[in-house]
């Protein structure tokens, strides 16, 4: 990808909690208009990568510029801005169970404009028509089939007509078909919109066919990326083990832990007879 059509990069970004490194010298780039996929194991620093683009944690070393703007540099004030342009879609959707699928859509509508409730109204049911729910803007979340659940969260994720949009994890839980719903919804709404998009996920198949670019992350760094025809072409292990799903491989199942078992068990030193 070219550099200059980026509109969100990671240059030399590392981060860790306390003494435990989570990130360490990435360098990504999400061109505008596009929908980059960013897929790794369990713990490897995905969803941290989202909280470093909307501002939740600011980078310890490098920047995450976005729009040309670093984030970490931000005020209050430039935080909120930045994020009015963001739209969010949390794995299991996080809709407020006690508020109405009419309200879930309407709440950042009536967090971040003055517009009147009747054109609040309009613009709710226009968003549910978008993913296919228009008419159940009565009924509760306790109501709703999960795929139902997760299209009502992507309709007031793209509220307010974002610049950028962040999934995470947006396939999990589905049955086939909903997932496919969603996967098809997620990619005609981006293009509709021209959003600058970045999903986090695991569903490597899926992914692979309503994606312009993948990153791959393992042990906090970027080990393979390419379009998805690359990555399906890809020699490269990480890339073919996480795509096979193969437990043996670049990608290790135990915890990498400091000490052996013996000394945590107090057996080091100790004679068998």
């Amino acid at each position: 990808m070219s550099q200059d059509d980026s509109f969100i990069e990671f240059r030399q970004v590392s981060f860790g909690y306390t003494d435990r490194p989570v990130l360490k010298d990435i360098n990504l780039r999400i061109p505008r208009g596009k929908l980059v996929a960013i897929m790794g194991g369990s713990g490897s620093g995905k969803t941290t990568l989202l909280r470093l683009i909307s501002g939740q944690y600011r980078a310890q070393r490098g920047e995450v510029l976005v729009d040309g703007q670093n984030v970490a540099t931000m005020n209050a004030r430039e935080l909120h801005a930045h994020r009015r342009r963001m739209g969010m879609l949390f794995q299991f959707g996080a809709l407020f169970t006690d508020l109405s699928v009419h309200d879930n859509v309407a709440f950042p509508l009536r967090e971040h404009t003055r517009l009147p409730e009747s054109m609040i109204a309009d613009l709710v049911t226009m968003k549910l028509n978008a993913v296919g729910l228009r008419g159940t803007q009565a009924l509760m979340p306790a109501e709703l089939s999960g795929g139902m659940a997760r299209r009502v969260a992507l309709a007031r994720a793209i509220a307010l007509d974002p610049e950028i949009m962040l999934y995470d994890e947006p396939f999990t839980g589905l049955d086939p078909i909903s997932l496919g719903v969603i996967a098809l919804l997620i990619k005609k709404l981006n293009d509709a919109l021209g959003t600058s998009a970045v999903m986090v996920t695991h569903d490597v198949h899926k992914s692979l066919e309503i994606v312009d670019h993948v990153y791959f992350v393992a042990n906090g760094s970027i080990v393979a990326e390419g379009t998805p025809e690359e990555v399906r072409a890809s020699d490269s292990p990480w890339v073919h083990q996480f795509v096979h799903g193969e437990a043996d491989g670049p990608v290790h199942f135990a915890y990498p832990a400091q000490r052996s078992l013996a000394d945590d068990l107090g057996l080091s030193g100790v004679r068998h007879v």
